[in-house]
């Protein structure tokens, strides 16, 4: 979603019931890292965020926002991918406009691409019903020139992505289209995962009363089964199911739901998100502390979980940051699922190491 946008929605945050209730319990614990109020409460051991994003008008300042924020968080590394853009999007963007900064960083920062391109390409294809030769050949194309240029994977891609005051739009794609399929394939040959935001809609169900219509459509289709097809196309294509834990409007993405789809599918990944200002309807934490069903599923598939925190750089506002509420998420696990989740998972699923 575009910076700007989310600036609306993060002026005024509060510190909120997260940070007041878990900081001081685990300032108390540690003496790993140092922290100030103003830094927030670093992380207990060191963790790669997978899924970061950047203002939409200068990258270089962007980037200098991360690298100096990285040790205050205990970040080991950043991953940046452009937000998944619609056609309509006027600052859309894709990886060409952070590679260069980024690349300066090679130990500390990396890339995924697609959002300002392949993910409007399939919009495209399935507005116009067109997903033929010709289309496939360009967007296979695109996809190898992302790579090319030292993406380490695809995102972030949309099959269903319903609007917020933080980000606008409204965008839907089955998860089994032609060029969904075909993503997958070229993740699998290249070993590179692809990054997915998508509600979970186990069946058609009428728009939730607390979302509005337009822009939503007043129903919305069911994705799960199509989304289940996906990840069996190609079992070699590593899929990392972004936002769990907070992208959740409709109410079905649910500890439940997660762990069926991971037991049935071995090439699917998962991102932790804790969002201060938009929680889902089943946040993984309550009074401040992860809730027995959240850290059992943690604990049931420690090799499946990754820190896709979706923060900002610079990070917008006083109150609590993204980071900083998934930090204190992660704070509370165990330290071997910690170093699990933390980094071992990602430089497994990312950078391909063992």
């Amino acid at each position: 979603m575009p910076l700007r946008l989310f600036l609306r929605g993060a002026v005024g945050l509060l510190a909120g019931s997260l940070l007041c209730m878990g900081a001081h319990s685990i300032l108390a614990q540690t003496s790993e890292t140092e922290t100030t109020p103003a830094q927030g409460v670093a992380a207990l051991s060191p963790f790669i965020d997978v899924h970061a994003h950047m203002d939409h008008v200068d990258s270089e300042r962007s980037v200098q926002a991360a690298m100096d924020a990285m040790k205050g968080e205990n970040a080991a590394r950043i991953i940046f991918l452009p937000s998944p853009w619609t056609p309509e999007d006027k600052d859309r963007f894709d990886f060409e406009f952070f590679v260069s900064p980024v690349k300066k960083h090679p130990d500390k920062l990396a890339f995924l691409g697609g959002g300002g391109s392949l993910n409007i390409m399939i919009l495209q294809a399935v507005r116009s019903g067109d997903a033929g030769s010709e289309v496939q050949q360009k967007f296979r194309e695109r996809a190898e020139e992302i790579l090319r240029q030292g993406a380490i994977g695809f995102g972030e891609i949309t099959p269903e992505h319903l609007p917020s005051a933080a980000s606008p739009s409204y965008q839907t794609a089955p998860p089994d289209h032609p060029l969904l399929l075909l993503l997958a394939d070229i993740a699998a040959r290249h070993n590179v995962p692809i990054d997915l935001h998508m509600e979970a809609i186990p069946e058609t169900m009428p728009l939730p009363a607390s979302l509005k219509s337009p822009p939503n459509p007043p129903q919305l289709r069911a994705n799960i089964a199509a989304f289940e097809r996906f990840l069996l196309h190609n079992p070699r294509a590593k899929v990392v199911w972004a936002h769990a834990g907070t992208t959740d409007n409709t109410g079905y993405r649910t500890p439940d739901l997660c762990r069926r789809l991971l037991a049935a599918h071995s090439n699917l990944y998962m991102e932790i998100k804790m969002d201060p200002l938009n929680p889902g309807k089943n946040p993984p934490m309550e009074s401040g502390k992860i809730k027995p069903e959240w850290l059992k599923l943690f604990q049931d598939f420690p090799d499946r979980f990754v820190i896709g925190s979706d923060q900002f750089y610079p990070q917008a506002g006083s109150g609590q940051q993204r980071w900083q509420a998934v930090v204190l998420l992660f704070n509370q696990l165990p330290v071997d699922l910690r170093r699990k989740i933390g980094t071992e998972n990602a430089l497994r699923v990312y950078f391909g190491k063992h």
